[in-house]
């Protein structure tokens, strides 16, 4: 057994001045139920407060004022708030703090009490005076991912980034989880740029084991997939003529049926004339469960892509979107296009390239001026993107010259002349 002497020069504790040499020791702290304070209702804690939120603890706030998102959880019942300064005693109790106050001499005094009362404690104005510090964070379907790298909370976030989105678009490969549950998602992929597809919709492709694809719908995430995911180009399921939907529907009920998980990969958004609804009904009828993931429709995002806002203050107060996949004279069509010739807001069409010249024609027939401004943008948001521009009275022959073609969205209305004239300051 040592000698108390020599016992003496291997201290159990570290001294503060040596912390410095020390890396950090990460742990995920369990806070559900337990006491949080946080000093400060600025920015920091605006940040800070939805995680400890999520994570079930019992926050009070101390502070004088709050920002109006701070304010709102307060409101809410998510935090208590103690509207002063911070005094001593306010941290007793406390499993974890954050102090973030603008107030160098009360973050100080708070910093002090954590220490006396052991309460790890967060400092946003001074990271070596603080007992904790908060890693750069990031969740992807079950996985928490929390880096540290020293002072450096740029690369902090950027490494949490890397890991994250690796997760969720499946080019960083993670073991399944042991107790996953097979799942059918309709997906909207959104109007073709890979990017734009959701977080939560990437997520779902990268757990796939089947993909039911649209020619429409981002084809370039199908490059992404795992080798193992089987892909299903929809335009290429045997079926007949007039059955393409019901051949859709029956093999996401049947590989669904497999034990598969199963994604419907559509363009756009599923429900925006994306014929969701009739998949979500058959999935229902065979007693299978699905999630629906919308997507951004191209309805509203290749006008944006292209410069044309589909509302404008002094503009256009209003926007409808209308299939054009059926002429005006045609018995099927459902569109009441006398009164949307009286509106006087902006006009979206999708799937009308080939019926637009019989659309404008009966639009100016219901009294729409014939100098209606008029843009084509074909293949928007993706690199093949192209606008060409017309009237109404000038679009059918537009259209045939420019050989405009789909995949398109047609925008009608004053804003495509204030996108114009945004477009040329």
């Amino acid at each position: 057994m040592a000698e108390p002497a020599e016992q003496a020069k291997s201290p159990a504790h570290p001294q503060p001045d040596s912390r410095e040499e020390h890396p950090a020791y990460p742990v995920g702290l369990r806070l559900a139920g337990r006491r949080v304070v946080v000093l400060g209702g600025g920015q920091v804690a605006q940040r800070r407060l939805p995680a400890l939120i999520a994570a079930g603890a019992d926050i009070t706030l101390v502070s004088p004022s709050a920002t109006p998102s701070v304010e709102a959880m307060a409101q809410a019942g998510e935090i208590t708030w103690a509207r002063r300064r911070y005094q001593d005693g306010d941290i007793a109790d406390a499993w974890y703090a954050l102090v973030a106050t603008s107030d160098p001499v009360a973050n100080e005094s708070a910093s002090a009490e954590a220490e006396r009362t052991r309460t790890w404690c967060v400092r946003s104005d001074d990271a070596e005076a603080a007992t904790a510090w908060t890693p750069a964070t990031g969740r992807s379907e079950g996985v928490t991912v929390a880096v540290l790298t020293g002072r450096d909370p740029r690369r902090s976030a950027a490494v949490r980034d890397a890991i994250v989105e690796g997760l969720r678009d499946g080019s960083l490969a993670a073991p399944r989880r042991r107790d996953r549950t097979p799942f059918v998602a309709l997906v909207g992929g959104g109007p073709g740029d890979p990017d734009l597809i959701t977080v939560r919709g990437r997520r779902l492709l990268a757990e796939a084991d089947v993909v039911i694809a649209d020619r429409l719908g981002p084809r370039d995430l199908l490059d992404e997939l795992p080798p193992h995911v089987e892909v299903i180009d929809a335009a290429k399921i045997p079926y007949g003529r007039f059955m393409a939907q019901e051949a859709i529907n029956n093999a996401l009920v049947e590989h669904a049926k497999a034990g598969r998980s199963v994604v419907r990969l559509k363009g756009g958004d599923p429900f925006v004339f994306g014929r969701g609804m009739e998949e979500a009904q058959a999935l229902a009828e065979a007693g299978i469960a699905c999630t629906v993931v919308p997507g951004i429709s191209s309805s509203i995002s290749v006008p944006g892509a292209a410069g044309i806002p589909v509302t404008h203050r002094g503009v256009a107060h209003e926007f409808t979107v209308v299939s054009g996949h059926v002429a005006p004279d045609d018995p099927r069509s459902l569109v009441d296009w006398e009164s949307l010739a009286k509106l006087t807001g902006t006009l979206v069409i999708l799937m009308g390239v080939d019926k637009i010249g019989a659309i404008a024609e009966a639009l100016v027939a219901h009294g729409k001026a014939p100098d209606t401004p008029l843009a084509l943008v074909q293949e928007g948001t993706t690199a093949a993107q192209r606008r060409v521009d017309a009237t109404l009275a000038t679009v059918a022959e537009t259209v045939r010259t420019q050989d405009v073609r789909p995949p398109a969205v047609i925008v009608i209305g004053d804003v495509v002349a204030e996108a114009l004239t945004s477009n040329h300051r």
